[in-house]
């Protein structure tokens, strides 16, 4: 009787244990959803290992093609800072097609117009929002590599062939027919068998079971596939229509998958089913039969498993648009046939406080200015807003209106040291992609930003090449906003550029910026004013001042002739 007892008391333990975990879980839940609710429009504050920008690529990188925003583009504009601004993802797939979205500005108006579709009817819907992330949630990410990482490794593994397994299994029922002839043979081939099969199992699983974890997350692919099916609505009814053709099609993959994917396969858990369940895989190979039966399947149908993660990811991709567009002061843009451009309080969306700009131009532009004026800024906020503008269809911007560019840039150059490059050299390979991309007439305009031309050669060179290069890019198909501190080419480039600049005040030994774009070129000149603000010589202000004043007013600098002393 008190072992009857003793006996209730522990399973009344552990029903009760059991029911404890399962409210902390539908607990934990309820907190996750309602932090999907208050979260949604705040801008994301994740911190990123610097290998995972590598990993976030990957989706990208397997499906690069056409017209992209190269590396040197990508990185002038410090485009990873802008992917963070924009990531509320929390799947691989989203997290990795929202990059692909970012390097792939559309040329065709159509496709953007389908995202703002999507984007817009989330925004609208929280409660459909808030269960598609939650599903999203699920699917996870993959860890420290690309879901095509891990589908890559597969092949890793070459052509599999399941004969030897079902070998294995013919050596043992003809062993144990054996038993009904001569028993004593027979035990000792079904041993021989046995131990054999069991050696060669472990030998081969243990090669096998690190790429199981591919197969996880196709399994919780199609998961994810089958709950957001439950909840299908109109305004993706060609997505699920392709989701649900795919799905389908894996039905082979999925079917007596749990000999591989069993958490408790040999586990060495102690439940005398798992135990002889481990025995039946070892003695039989069962498990590994159907590790190369799913690895068939998966090679056979990597189209569909692509096509999952594709619209899937773009999917929560649309969703994570939406929160960064309630977050951030921002429009939707408007497109032209027109080579041009206009756009009205535009800003950089990586600045706290940001002064906002007008422009409206369809004509190169070249800006002149003193040093930290703005310059650079304008031409990166430039250039990110039209980048945001053919991809996520959304502008840091009270209006934007423009053609639909191929978009590229010369900017925040360096010396290639492992490639053995000097500035120079690295600076005339990247305005050579420029030149060749403005000289192709394709259907789409050129849009490119260049920030202080050839600044790594001497005055007189620099001047007459960069004033060339400048009139190549003013072609009828291509609009240069370019930067210089050189005001002869504002003189030489007056046909081909509209000219701008950027003014500072100073007073009482300060210097302060208004970084407002203004119309004409920059008359006034600050870097000789900023040494003596920074406390150097007077001297040397004095002497720099009468050198710069004589050369504007002879075109000639003083002291060249002069010889030095011997």
């Amino acid at each position: 009787m008190e072992y009857l007892i003793f006996a209730a008391a522990m399973v009344c333990f552990i029903v009760l244990m059991m029911l404890k975990s399962f409210l902390d879980y539908k607990k934990s839940e309820k907190r996750f959803v309602q932090k999907l609710y208050k979260e949604y429009g705040t801008l994301p504050q994740k911190e990123y290992k610097p290998e995972q920008f590598e990993n976030i690529s990957h989706y990208f990188l397997k499906h690069k093609e056409g017209y992209y925003v190269d590396d040197i583009t990508w990185n002038d504009l410090n485009m990873d800072e802008i992917f963070k601004q924009l990531n509320n993802t929390f799947s691989s797939a989203g997290e990795e097609y929202l990059y692909h979205i970012l390097r792939t500005p559309c040329l065709e108006e159509e496709e953007l117009l389908k995202r703002e579709g999507i984007i817009s009817w989330f925004q609208n819907h929280s409660d459909e929002r808030v269960s598609y992330q939650f599903i999203f949630s699920r699917l996870g990410k993959c860890g420290k590599f690309s879901i095509y990482d891990y589908l890559d490794y597969l092949d890793q593994l070459g052509e599999r062939s399941n004969l030897k397994h079902y070998l294995a299994i013919a050596g043992i029922l003809g062993s144990i027919l054996l038993l009904f002839v001569n028993i004593p043979i027979g035990l000792v081939a079904l041993v021989c068998i046995l131990i054999y099969n069991n050696l060669s199992y472990f030998k081969i699983k243990n090669k096998i079971d690190p790429y199981i974890t591919s197969f996880a997350y196709v399994f919780r692919l199609l998961d994810a596939v089958g709950e957001l099916v439950k909840k299908r609505v109109a305004i993706l009814e060609e997505e699920f229509d392709e989701l649900i053709t795919c799905h389908n099609a894996m039905t082979g993959f999925r079917t007596g998958s749990s000999l591989v994917m069993s958490g408790s396969r040999m586990s060495g858990s102690g439940n005398p089913l798992e135990i002889l369940a481990d025995f039946l895989r070892m003695g039989f190979h069962i498990d590994l039969i159907k590790f190369n039966q799913m690895l068939t399947e998966v090679r056979k149908h990597l189209p569909e498993i692509d096509r999952m993660i594709s619209v899937l990811g773009k999917i929560e991709a649309m969703i994570a648009i939406g929160s960064y567009r309630k977050a951030m002061s921002c429009c939707v843009p408007e497109f032209t046939d027109e080579l041009f451009i206009e756009t009205n309080e535009m800003y950089h969306p990586l600045i706290t406080h940001p002064v906002k700009n007008d422009i409206s131009t369809g004509s190169s532009v070249l800006i002149t200015g003193s040093n930290a004026s703005g310059k650079s800024t304008f031409l990166k906020t430039v250039a990110i807003s039209a980048i945001l503008a053919q991809t996520i269809h959304t502008c840091p911007a009270a209006s934007y209106k423009a053609s639909l560019f191929r978009i590229c840039s010369s900017m925040s150059l360096r010396d290639d040291v492992q490639g053995g490059d000097s500035y120079y050299m690295v600076e005339i390979k990247s305005l050579k992609r420029i030149l060749a991309m403005a000289a192709d007439e394709g259907d789409n305009p050129v849009l490119c930003f260049v920030d202080e031309v050839l600044r790594g050669t001497n005055t007189v060179e620099r001047i007459a090449a960069s004033t060339e290069i400048l009139r190549s890019l003013d072609k009828k198909n291509c609009i240069c906003f370019a930067a210089t501190h050189d005001i002869e080419l504002t003189h030489l480039l007056t046909k081909n550029y509209d000219n701008y600049h950027f003014e500072e005040d100073i007073a009482d030994n300060d210097i302060s910026f208004s970084y407002k774009i203004m119309c004409g070129r920059a008359t006034t000149r600050n870097a000789i004013r900023l040494l003596g603000i920074m406390g150097y010589d007077k001297q040397i202000i004095e002497e720099a001042e009468q050198m710069a004043n004589h050369f504007m007013k002879t075109g000639q600098w003083h002291g060249l002739d002069e010889q030095k002393p011997e």
